[in-house]
């Protein structure tokens, strides 16, 4: 039986603009993604005995993540099966590093590593990185950029995604929260908040792209930008306490990741993210403080 290992990073969105509600029930979004050093390893073995996927997941917090067709994972096996015209017959062992239920797209990662092993697996010489893209597309907003990794802009519903020819290396400090925050209430939430609004078309801050192009991270920490943010606080008004610790402590900028409840902290250095993630984690506020750099590439085969 072969089997193929793929390292995939968690993510943070460095802006996050939300535009109206679109008849198809999704928001119009303009992001700006980076992947980070926080990794999930998923193993995908090939077998041909029928039994369709099973799926095995391991390492921390894995106790709360679905083990069936709830998991994107099972269902980026069967969407791969329909691609490949091959039997989905495939055991996946998840090794979770990544947070989970923290917003930081650890579902979707686990799908796009399952993509790439298929696609190594059933099509070596064949299908590449546009056609994998256009697949993962088809499974969850997140599941291209974690594809693709390094710092990109998401468009659409977050699935279209373009490189951001970003430079240098950012470091961060995550946050993480007890308790979870499910997306679509967070969405229902931002729009009983812009109740009554005209909300404009998304659109991604140039001064957002500038730092990541120059590698500046003080530029980018006075320009993260989160439109769920409101929304996720207004849930779990914790994580206002928790943001407001990041500048008392060194931190360039804080945002809430994606629909929360991570909050991520952009520092300027390492010896600044141990300084920050001691005082973290000294607060009481979090369940656990994680350090990452980013950015890091998408979906890798590892040997």
């Amino acid at each position: 039986m072969a089997s193929v290992r793929v390292r995939v990073p968690a993510k943070v969105n460095l802006s996050l603009a939300v535009g109206p509600l679109r008849p198809d029930g999704f928001h119009e979004l303009a992001t700006v993604y980076q992947a980070l050093s926080l990794y999930d390893e998923v193993e995908v073995t090939d077998r041909s005995d029928g039994r369709g996927p099973v799926l095995a997941v391991g390492g921390r917090e894995s106790d709360t993540v679905p083990s069936g067709e709830g998991n994107l994972a099972w269902q980026a096996a069967v969407l791969a099966g329909k691609v490949f015209a091959r039997e989905p017959d495939l055991t996946i062992s998840i090794d979770k590093g990544i947070p989970v239920a923290a917003g930081m797209a650890g579902g979707s990662a686990d799908a796009a590593a399952v993509l790439r092993a298929t696609s190594q697996l059933w099509d070596p010489e064949g299908t590449g990185d546009v056609e994998l893209l256009e697949v993962a597309a088809r499974l969850g907003s997140d599941v291209p950029f974690a594809l693709l990794g390094g710092t990109a802009v998401g468009s659409g519903r977050g699935e279209v995604v373009t490189s951001a020819m970003g430079s240098g290396t950012f470091h961060w400090v995550l946050a993480l929260s007890e308790g979870q925050l499910a997306t679509p209430t967070v969405y229902r939430t931002l729009d009983e908040l812009r109740e009554g609004e005209v909300v404009p078309p998304p659109h991604v801050d140039p001064a957002v792209l500038l730092a990541v192009r120059t590698g500046d991270a003080a530029a980018l920490g006075a320009a993260l930008a989160n439109d769920m943010q409101a929304a996720a606080v207004a849930l779990m008004p914790v994580l206002e306490m928790l943001l407001d610790l990041g500048p008392e402590h060194g931190a360039l900028g804080s945002i809430v990741s994606g629909s929360g409840p991570t909050c991520a902290f952009l520092v300027a250095d390492e010896d600044a993210a141990l300084e920050l993630a001691v005082a973290l984690s000294a607060s009481g506020l979090c369940r656990a403080v994680r350090r990452a750099v980013g950015p890091v590439p998408g979906a890798t085969v590892v040997e």
